[in-house]
Order: structure tokens, then sequence, then C-alpha cells
């Protein structure tokens, strides 16, 4: 349910479409997710997850599979 929702973020906010969105999409490898897009999407998680990411984990996020590393910091689990 969650990656369900978080691949919908990520499509959403970068405009993608779903199917681009796996685990190994990262930070600049698409044009679309550049660091505007990529604040848009911090703003986005933070309100879908009802949850505010630290500095450090804005900074980390770096792929789809890291940021389902990082929400489960945030007690948000993923199947």
């Amino acid at each position: 349910m969650n990656t369900k929702k978080l691949k919908q973020v990520f499509a959403e906010s970068l405009n993608i479409d779903p199917s681009i969105v796996v685990d190994d999409l990262t930070f600049n490898s698409i044009p679309e997710w550049d660091s505007i897009a990529h604040m848009a999407l911090v703003t986005e998680i933070d309100d879908v997850f009802d949850i505010m990411l630290d500095t450090d984990d804005v900074l980390d996020m770096s792929s789809f599979a890291k940021a389902k590393e990082i929400l489960s910091k945030y007690d948000i689990s993923f199947e």
C-alpha cells in the first residue's frame, strides 16, 4: 500500500509515468527530477505521509529505494 502511495507521489511530483518509478530511479537520472522538483517531491511526501523529513533525509533521498529506506525511519512500512 505505502509503496504504491509513494510511487504515485513520485509520479505526480515529477510529472512522469508511474511505470518509470522503480527502485533504481535516481536523482538527476531523468530531466524531470532536478533540484526544484526534488523540493516539490519532499513537500508532497511530507503531506501525504504526514511527516516532516529532516534536512539530512532530504539531502540523502537520492533514489526511490532510498526514499523508502528513509521513510522506514519514520515508522512507515513498505511491503
